[in-house]
């Protein structure tokens, strides 16, 4: 094994370590502000990300008042709704964040003409994979940490979602500071600090992805009943 490799391993062995103890310190209660005073004292803002689906940019703002400058992951899958870029853009502007667009390894067209068209509708996990999951693998695979929006009320498969893990699929330490959060509390908070939020939310999408995918929900459903609505799938896998 090169010395190379063991580097990584010996990083790999004291990150895991790292988020084992952040678990530990902060437990499944503990505010977005502590969560991300943690992760200010124990990483460099170089080594952080924060992945954004641009429904609203609550978590880039939180992490952006204790970590100016952090790099935010726009996962460009070319099938966004005008509102998402239009929240994207607003959010570069507005924020002291640097947003980075991660693309897929083919435009629409190029996928269209190797898996054939709308492959979101016959094959929608493969469609995730190509557009989100192995792009998002690419990205972060230059950090050592990354933030997610997940909060526990979105769906059943998410109600136990910790605050600080180690995330094995990408090698890296997941923080989720707004695990907690309700969708009101996050809306009072965006109202609250006039932080960017996509229009859609207050036109029936509580949760919202690519355009040929995401559905208005009825009152009272799952926030995320419109997402694949009419298929057996729930997530696109990143989230797994």
């Amino acid at each position: 094994m090169s010395a190379a490799d063991l580097a990584t391993q010996d990083r790999i062995a004291a990150d895991r370590a790292l988020a084992e103890a952040g678990a530990a310190e902060l437990g499944f209660d503990a505010s977005a502000t502590d969560v991300i005073a943690w992760v200010a004292r124990n990483f460099l803002v170089a080594e952080v990300a924060v992945a954004c689906s641009m429904a609203d940019a609550v978590l880039p703002a939180v992490v952006a008042e204790q970590l100016p400058g952090v790099d935010v992951l726009f996962l460009e899958t070319g099938y966004h709704f005008p509102e998402t870029r239009a929240t994207r853009n607003e959010v570069a502007s507005s924020l002291d964040v640097r947003i980075v667009d991660v693309l897929p390894e083919r435009t629409v067209e190029e996928q269209d003409a190797e898996f054939g068209p709308k492959l979101h509708e016959r094959d929608p996990g493969t469609c995730c994979r190509l557009r989100k999951m192995e792009p998002l693998a690419k990205a972060l695979s230059g950090y050592r940490l990354w933030f997610t929006g997940v909060r526990r009320e979105e769906a059943p498969t998410r109600t136990n979602t910790p605050l600080v893990t180690w995330d094995a699929a990408h090698g890296l330490v997941k923080v989720n500071p707004l695990a907690g959060w309700s969708f009101d509390e996050l809306i009072s908070h965006a109202t609250t600090h006039s932080v960017p939020v996509n229009l859609l939310l207050s036109n029936g999408y509580p949760s919202i992805g690519c355009a040929p995918c995401t559905s208005p929900v009825a009152e009272g459903q799952d926030p995320r009943a419109g997402r694949w609505a009419g298929v057996a799938k729930t997530e696109c896998g990143i989230h797994r």
